[in-house]
């Protein structure tokens, strides 16, 4: 069994994921949809200890071993992985991201989609896409989207087998760019996986599920018709709907900063100053601005006179995961 490597790309979704609806398995409460990002990526290599020499898990990300809970959470995607194949062997898994670790860039979407296909091919376990999507959504929900280039829906469903993601448009279909801003490199003091579990603590969360299933058909239809101007304010409808939720839990989330805020200040005032720009926010507090490709630059330039912002990040629309033969050990 050779060891593997294979990059996986980030994702941002358009209609968010947040609730579930059973823990265990990360069953979302509704379906969303996202754009998979060429350009923030995890790439992961994995290789099985056939000799039996290591007694556990040996992980780093980052260049630094993981322990604790993180490298629990990890090895026990690894055991799903040994589940499957009936194996016993360990695994040494080396793990580096180009862009920040949880900070609402989707990390853990991209680490379990890489982490998911290398582990597979790695152990001669070839899973058709809706079995490995299924897999990768065990280890973080939004994982299941990254299994897929483009355009991508993850269909809530009722179980294992049902809630699932599946394409609907190719990279190429639309030069929608993702203009990130980086106002904190800082790791959330909650994960994600944490406040999943704190949704229906909120009054506003029923709200919110029902909000985002009606708007599904139209951001499916908006991204069909390449059309920013209808999709673009229901993306920052359903993040703000996401993050009142978030704030309304027990006890309340607060990812965003004093930059964030003054982004999205700024967002509004330079679409009346004539650039057509949106923002969105996933769990944390940087800010995702789309835009198209020929604005890009523009919005960078504009990003670049806020002192609140760190770094810019810039993704085209992505493929699905890649294997490469530049194994990380």
């Amino acid at each position: 069994m050779p060891k593997t490597t294979v990059r996986a790309g980030s994702n941002i979704a358009f209609i968010k994921y947040w609730g579930v609806a059973d823990a265990a398995i990360n069953l979302p409460l509704n379906s969303s949809i996202s754009m998979t990002l060429a350009d923030a990526h995890t790439t992961t290599t994995v290789e099985w200890d056939q000799s039996g020499r290591l007694a556990e898990d040996a992980i780093t990300l980052d260049r630094q071993p993981l322990t604790g809970q993180a490298a629990a959470r990890l090895a026990r995607h690894l055991d799903r992985i040994r589940d499957l194949t009936g194996m016993t062997w360990r695994a040494r898994v080396v793990s580096e991201n180009n862009f920040p670790m949880a900070a609402g860039i989707a990390s853990s979407a991209s680490g379990f989609a890489a982490l998911s296909v290398a582990g597979c091919l790695a152990a001669g376990l070839n899973l058709e896409p809706g079995a490995l999507s299924a897999l990768a959504r065990l280890g973080s929900g939004s994982a299941c989207r990254s299994l897929f280039g483009g355009f991508v829906l993850w269909d809530r469903g009722d179980d294992h087998e049902t809630s699932i993601a599946r394409p609907l448009f190719p990279p190429d279909h639309w030069d929608l760019y993702d203009v990130v801003a980086v106002v904190s490199r800082a790791a959330k003091t909650v994960s994600s996986e944490g406040g999943h579990r704190l949704a229906q603590t909120s009054a506003l969360n029923a709200c919110r599920v029902a909000q985002a299933e009606q708007a599904l058909p139209l951001v499916r239809q908006a991204i069909a018709e390449r059309d920013l101007a209808a999709l673009g304010p229901i993306l920052e409808q359903d993040a703000l709907a996401m993050h009142a939720v978030m704030m309304t839990s027990t006890p309340g989330l607060f990812y965003w900063q004093p930059g964030t805020v003054e982004i999205i200040h700024a967002v509004r005032q330079w679409r009346t100053d004539g650039l057509e720009v949106y923002f969105t926010v996933d769990a944390g507090p940087n800010v995702h601005l789309m835009c198209a490709a020929e604005d890009a630059p523009a919005v960078q330039t504009c990003l670049a006179a806020l002192a609140s912002v760190q770094d810019v990040l810039v993704s085209r629309p992505g493929p699905g995961p890649l294997c490469s033969e530049d194994h990380l050990f």
